[in-house]
């Protein structure tokens, strides 16, 4: 089902927000406190990050391996830092491929985006609906096979088809698509995500003839002092909020958090 994290604030060191708490994402992706259909995250990982002072696209690094299998990553995130900072660790769906396309942060330009949940039985039921309302372009942009890539294929598809609307806009879109087509094809779906453009997050908890996963968000704690951290359960012990069902809330670089039910 996956664990999710992201960060917008001050600039801090991807070891700091990665492993320096006694229930980091490291800890989550072996010992979740929270997950309903998995144990453990061992199917990959992904970090996207952005320069804190360079308008270019952002920085991703994924492996296929369980987190904590990777000995690059401790390294990297010492000298890595970012004011902005999305990343997962996974936990594969049954009969999905264990391979670098598969893994998020997904991309396209200035956006990242990572998914946590499901559609059921994906490949029988929403899988060709979804891809029937994509233009050509975003079509082709599909690497990988994962429900998660679907649906951020959708949000590009509505920004591609409404460039004037915010992210925020867009999401709200997408999602009501995706409960329509949830509900015509007789399945579930659960759909926290977390999207950034490097100045923002946008962020749902979200779900349709389920119970949502877990999500929390956390605004200027004295551990990270002019930030907002939205994390699938918390890091440590602190002023956490657990996120509305089905809402959105969305953050910006003044961290002033503004939620909106779907």
């Amino acid at each position: 089902m996956c664990r999710l994290l992201a960060y917008l604030g001050s600039s801090i060191s991807l070891e700091k927000l990665l492993y320096k708490h006694e229930h980091s994402l490291i800890v989550q992706s072996y010992q979740p406190q929270e997950m309903a259909s998995a144990t453990v995250n061992a199917d990959g990982f992904g970090v996207g990050w952005y320069h804190p002072q360079k308008d270019t696209e952002p920085y991703t690094y994924k492996s296929s391996l369980p987190i904590w299998n990777d000995i690059n990553l401790p390294s990297l995130s010492r000298y890595i830092e970012s004011d902005c900072v999305v990343s997962y660790v996974r936990s594969a769906t049954f009969g999905q491929a264990l391979d670098l396309s598969n893994c998020q942060p997904f991309q396209k330009e200035r956006l990242l985006f990572i998914h946590n949940g499901k559609i059921d039985k994906f490949r029988q039921s929403l899988y060709r609906p979804i891809r029937n309302q994509l233009s050509d372009e975003i079509y082709q942009w599909i690497n990988g096979t994962t429900d998660s890539e679907h649906i951020f294929a959708l949000l590009l598809n509505e920004l591609q088809n409404n460039p004037g609307k915010s992210l925020e806009q867009a999401l709200h879109v997408t999602l009501l698509k995706l409960k329509e087509l949830t509900q015509t094809h007789n399945t579930h779906t659960l759909a926290n995500v977390v999207i950034s453009d490097g100045n923002r997050l946008v962020a749902s908890r979200f779900s349709v003839k389920a119970q949502p996963p877990s999500l929390y968000w956390l605004q200027n704690d004295s551990t990270f002092s002019n930030s907002v951290i939205i994390a699938s359960e918390p890091l440590f012990k602190g002023n956490w909020n657990s996120f509305p069902e089905n809402s959105i809330l969305s953050v910006g670089k003044d961290c002033d958090i503004r939620i909106n039910q779907i």
